[in-house]
């Protein structure tokens, strides 16, 4: 066997891979990899035990995932599936029939937290519990070495025993970490699989050679008998298991058994648990019972389903008196957790532990951490004579008082030698893959061991991750946070007021920073707790400004070779020459592009591979060791914050102080249970409190070149740069350096005075905005030279200027930029092309909007709590936001709908009724009649039913039925409901849904972000992935045309449809997003969204002007399709885009590209081919295969060609 660092995920997918013909998969986090991967090694030639690659085929959600591999079984193939959390609950009602049917499947599942009062991408195990009851058996792995060997054994009892096999590992702790273990060979798996089972499982598959009838529909006369008929497959099911562990431990040397207990053999007080827990319990039973005296001892639960009750009676030493059950989930209502209830009932039922106390927790719930010092906490609390049953550790419930006290901090003495890191960085800066990429030089070379574990905000790239790395000479299994660092980088200079990061350093470590700051501004840049901790710690410091490096090298934002280098230098674990080398040799794979790889993307021209190199020789002399003695002013005390705007919502403040700044400052685990909502609900507008400088350069705007045209206010993905309209009593108080111009244009602006004004602490430097200006205005400038000028003007703008939201049409690029914005300063992805979309969508219509939010990368981006991008204008109106789950988001809006029809329906009852009766006060039956004909226009019954409410309330103890209707006057206003999403829930998973609520007829409004690929989970292939690109499970190119989702929705002929790209026309996406809203029926509006996964060239920043490219090329149509216009006699379809090469003079139902941006012109396009080679995602194919490049792409050019003259042809119809 040979020794390699991998992570669960794939140490699970190379087993998967040898002992199965077909995998049918959907991505989702954290094991979408696990498919793509293996997709990826056959192509490089692997091959399973069967002689063949792995068919992996990735399917439209995963309840077509488990569909699928419930035919293929069925059918006669070994087949598996990966999944996770809401995955997994899709395939609960195939897993019922899997099982019933005795079909020798394996699902891998890296567990995750379900989606309930929130959405969590991170780990424990509430998914596979709801599992518990499918039949499925259910093996848990603690390690990543487990995960491999139990995924064998998973394997090889599945074929035995003829029955499903549920393999579930921790999702994060173990399935994203990795560490240097023993690969097994297939060649070595071989003979330990029952070559005849299989053949017997083949000879018995539906096959019309020797047909037979599964499934069928059974009477109560005979479906108990057949339910019980399979009872002896369960009862021999452990027994298998057991022998599959035997045989992989003969072949290993690694013992397994289906529970084994771990600890003292007079042990009084046990921890019983299952995953990567059960390790960090033997760690700290070793460590007490050594050092402290005590007597404790864990148990872990290998074999969960069938419940090895036997077994685990024979693994506890007859001494225990205490037993703690830890349970990764919660049952609400229940008595107790799942494995609680499970091992207390086998207990009683052995009848060796009646006077044996047992309590039952609940831990680690979302990855909470759980560590030796919590483990010494509970066997503490066993002893009580009145213990907490049930409990909860690692947080501190104030309302329900369930929480043990961790009051004693517990180091277990990792493994002498063991070295240890942490360091924060920053998204798409290349930390993470960098460490791994050590993890992996270091961990294989020979006598050492690696550990690398990576914790991740769920924003998109630009949220914080730590790495956390350990290196031993030993096998490191310590599955919990360093708690004592030797080295700590902060790769984010701003980062150094956001975590307290030197406090897990040990003393006499290292501290890295990387920042452009020279040793003399130190003093005013580290806080003083800082400091105080690298002088009282005698840390060695040093600095090093990796960003002036990787934009020298043209690498940036990526600094990671940088920091690799000095890591490897600094900490000495190898040879600094040997580590120099390994990087090197490493670069050209690493950094090779294949299918989109992110970290090669946005380098416009030259050789990767020799900037990476140049960067790697630059590090050393540009590293410098800061003598903190030397430097005048070091101990002095904290300069006086920026104080902070007022809160006019005092709830919006609260919630500030006692969840918000907690969190962004990394200490949100400390926050007690009773300062949550317990719905889930966060106030609005909490982004703006954030304040996240993490851009490098930020515009600067010169008035003397400004055209006003507020088009980089438009393209904004996050609303970081706005136009203020000023008063002349304004423009008088305005602050010095704040620059003014006389605005132009129409009559209404004349006297008012123009500013615009970029938010520095909050822009994310994408230079979106300094791109398109048509007046070359805003220059990028870096961020330390204005931050300290431009916040104050900032701030006062926000205060001190009033909105003047109504002089200029709201629908016009000016007119929209004066409204209030109310998605501001989310966590997308620099350059996004999403937000602009949405951000437009509410300065349009976001005082009435409803917004059901598809699962995605827009529901994070917009609601990662505590960071809520979604605000109010002055009068406390905004967006009213939910999610509910990916695959129900276009019923889940349809439901909001229908709602709100049906109560103001019972609205407009009352106010009839009201009208009509002689009781109602007289002054009252205007306003009621001027509500009651206006109720079904936006504008008109907000402003009626403003003055109608007003009217009403002075009144409202003088009759019930008055009261009755000031209940409901929020309702007043007409409400429009918008299903946002993007074609992974549009095109795939949500689009039968999706379908049937714009078939119904009913005015629901659909918004289709359209990146062509997965974006949230990391660019898989959607139906909406055009042919020939390149995306995870199409490495090789898509080979399929996309969806025309819009032609399709056409055919209803009741449905508006759109198809816009901002970056092309502004006008017409503004233009289509108000008729679709005007339009008296369902409606839908597909954005073109250019995304990180694409590759573009030139970097996301120039998300825009792909957008035109895009257009102009032919390769992404503008249309607007309304009904209303054939009803009229006029052609329904109008085509705004212009056809490539040809007289574009608006013949035939097209009109010409009108009103286009007025940026400067990129290098024009005319067919799909030029504009595919400026991305990552089309170019890359001639890279890897230029002959079916040759093929593919012409076919391309052919279904844009056809999609075209398929919209002429409708165009041409009345």
């Amino acid at each position: 066997m040979k020794k390699q660092i991998l992570d669960g995920c794939t140490a699970a997918a190379h087993v998967a891979f040898a002992l199965s013909d077909v995998a049918t998969v959907y991505p989702i986090t954290p094991i979408a990899a696990m498919g793509d991967t293996a997709q990826k090694w056959g192509l490089q030639g692997r091959r399973n035990l069967m002689g063949q690659p792995l068919e992996v085929k990735e399917m439209e959600s995963e309840l077509g995932a488990a569909g699928a591999v419930h035919g293929a079984a069925a059918a006669g193939a070994l087949a598996t599936t990966f999944t996770a959390s809401q995955g997994l609950m899709l395939m609960i009602p195939n897993m019922y029939k899997i099982a019933g049917e005795l079909l020798p499947v394996v699902f891998h599942v890296g567990c995750r937290s379900l989606a309930t009062h929130a959405l969590s991408i991170f780990g424990d195990h509430q998914d596979v519990m709801a599992c518990r009851a499918t039949g499925f058996s259910m093996l848990a792995s603690s390690s990543v070495q487990e995960t491999m060997d139990l995924a064998l054994v998973a394997h090889l009892s599945a074929i035995e025993g003829s029955l499903p096999v549920l393999h579930f590992f921790d999702g994060w702790r173990t399935s994203s970490e990795m560490d240097t273990i023993d690969v097994i060979d297939y060649e070595s798996m071989r003979p330990l699989v029952n070559w005849e089972k299989v053949n017997l499982f083949r000879r018995h598959s539906m096959n019309p050679e020797h047909p037979d009838l599964r499934g069928s529909a059974q009477n109560p006369d005979v479906y108990f008998q057949n339910r019980e008929a399979a009872n002896r497959f369960y009862d021999a099911f452990p027994a298998i298991v057991q022998q599959a562990m035997d045989k992989v431990s003969a072949l290993t040397g690694r013992s397994y058994h289906l529970v084994d207990y771990h600890g003292a053999a007079d042990a009084d007080r046990v921890i019983i648990v299952m995953g990567s827990a059960a390790d960090v319990v033997s760690e700290t039973a070793d460590y007490l019972n050594s050092e402290n005296g005590y007597r404790t001892g864990g148990v872990k639960v290998r074999l969960y389903r069938p419940f090895p009750a036997r077994e685990l009676c024979e693994a506890l030493p007859p001494s225990v008196r205490y037993i703690a059950v830890l349970d990764r989930t919660k049952e609400p209502g229940a008595c107790h957790e799942p494995l609680c209830e499970d091992v207390i009932t086998a207990l009683h039922d052995c009848g060796k532990f009646r006077d044996t106390r047992i309590i039952g927790g609940r831990y680690g719930l979302s990855s909470k951490e759980f560590n030796p010092s919590m483990v010494k906490a509970i066997f503490d609390e066993m002893t009580r004579e009145e213990p907490r049953n049930p409990f909860t550790i690692g947080i501190t419930d104030d309302v329900t008082r369930l929480s043990i006290p961790v009051t004693e901090t517990v180091e277990t003495n990792v493994a002498p030698g063991t070295y240890q890191t942490i360091l924060y960085a920053i998204g798409n800066d290349g930390t993470v893959g960098g460490t791994k990429q050590v993890a992996q030089i270091i961990g294989n070379t020979p006598g050492l061991y690696a550990q690398a574990y990576f914790s991740y905000s769920a924003k998109k790239s630009g949220g914080y991750t730590i790495s956390q790395l350990r290196i031993g000479r030993k096998p490191v299994t310590s599955a919990y946070a360093i708690d004592g660092a030797d080295y700590v980088g902060c790769h984010k200079a701003s980062y150094v007021r956001r975590f307290d990061m030197l406090d897990k350093i040990k003393p006499g470590g290292i501290f890295v920073l990387n920042s452009p700051w020279t040793p003399d501004r130190m003093p005013e840049k580290l806080p003083a707790d800082m400091r105080k901790a690298i002088t009282e710690k005698k840390l060695r410091f040093y600095n090093i400004d990796a960003d002036r490096i990787a934009a020298v090298c043209g690498l940036s934002p990526r600094i990671n070779m940088v920091m690799e280098t000095v890591f490897l230098y600094l900490s000495g674990l190898i040879p600094f020459d040997e580590g120099v080398a390994a990087l090197k040799e490493r670069l050209s794979e690493t950094y090779r592009h294949e299918g989109g790889d992110v970290v090669s993307r946005n380098i416009k021209g030259g050789d990767v591979v020799s900037r990476n190199i140049k960067a790697v020789d630059m590090t050393i002399a540009a590293l410098k060791e800061i003598n903190v003695s030397e430097i005048s002013g070091w101990s002095d005390p904290e300069a006086p914050a920026r104080p902070e705007p007022a809160f006019a919502d005092s709830a919006l403040e609260t919630f500030i102080r006692t969840i918000h700044t907690p969190c962004i400052k990394g200490r949100g685990d400390l926050i007690p249970v009773s300062a949550f909502s317990p719905d889930g609900k966060m106030p609005m507008g909490t982004t703006a409190c954030e304040h996240r400088r993490i851009a490098t350069r930020v515009p600067v705007w010169n008035a003397d070149k400004c055209v006003e045209c507020a088009e980089c206010s438009l393209v904004c993905p996050h609303a970081a740069i706005r136009p203020f309209l000023l008063s002349a009593e304004e423009a008088a108080k305005a602050p010095e350096g704040f620059a003014l111009k006389d605005a132009t244009g129409a009559q209404q602006l004349k006297g008012y005075r123009f500013h615009i004004q970029n938010f520095p602490e909050d822009c994310l430097g994408c230079s979106s905005c300094s791109i398109i200006c048509p007046g070359h205005a805003l220059t990028m400038t870096p961020l330390e030279d204005v931050v300290d000028r431009e916040v104050p003007l900032a701030m006062w703008a926000m205060a001190n200027v009033t909105l003047k939201d109504r002089l200029l049409p709201a629908e016009t690029v000016n007119g929209s930029q004066l409204r209030q914005p109310c998605l501001q300063f989310s966590g997308a992805c620099a350059g996004c092309g999403e937000t602009p979309y949405v951000k437009l969508l509410t300065q349009l219509f976001g005082q009435r909007m409803l917004i059901a939010n598809a699962t995605g990368c827009s529901s994070i981006w917009g609601a990662n709590y505590p960071s809520n991008a979604y605000c109010t204008d002055p009068q406390g109106k905004g967006p009213a936001w939910g999610n509910s789950l990916f695959e129900d988001n276009g019923e889940y809006g349809y439901g909001m709908l229908v709602a709100l029809e049906h109560r103001r329906k019972r609205v407009a009852m009352q106010v009839r009724e009201l009208i009509d009766s002689p009781d109602t006060l007289p002054y009252l039956k205007q306003p009621l009649e001027a509500w009651y004909s206006a109720m079904d226009d936006p504008e008109l019954s907000a402003a009626t039913g403003g003055q109608l409410r007003a009217m009403l309330e002075p009144v409202r103890d003088l009759s019930p039925a008055y009261a009755a209707l000031l209940e409901e006057a929020d309702l007043f206003g007409r409400k429009t409901v918008w299903a946002i999403g993007g074609d992974g829930w549009a095109y795939d998973i949500g689009f039968a849904g999706l379908d049937h609520v714009l078939a119904s007829g009913e005015p629901v409004k659909v918004l289709v972000m359209d990146t062509e690929c997965y974006s949230n989970t990391g660019g898989q292939t959607s139906k909406a992935t055009p042919r020939s690109a390149v995306a995870k499970y199409n490495p090789d190119g898509k080979r399929v045309a996309k969806k025309e989702l819009g032609r399709m929705m056409m055919t209803y002929g009741n449905v508006y449809v759109a198809s816009v790209a901002l970056g092309a026309n502004y006008q017409q996406t503004i233009d289509a997003l108000a008729e679709a809203e005007r339009y008296p029926g369902p409606a839908i509006v597909i954005a073109y969204c250019p995304c990180l996964n694409h590759g573009i060239r030139p970097g996301l920043g120039h998300s825009i002007v792909e957008q035109r490219r895009a257009v102009e090329a032919g390769y992404w149509p503008l249309y607007r399709y309304n009904p209303q216009a054939a009803a009229e006699g006029r052609p329904a379809l109008t085509i705004d885009s212009v056809i490539p090469g040809a007289d574009n003079s608006g013949a035939n139902g097209s009109s010409p590209l009108t009103e286009s941006p007025r940026y400067p012109d990129p290098e024009p396009v005319s067919t799909v081919e030029q504009f595919a080679m400026n991305e990552d995602r089309y170019a890359d194919l001639s890279m890897i295969d230029p002959t079916e490049a040759g093929i593919l792409r012409p076919q391309l050019q052919a279904d844009c060609n056809r999609n075209r003259e398929a919209l002429e042809h409708l165009a041409k119809k009345p």
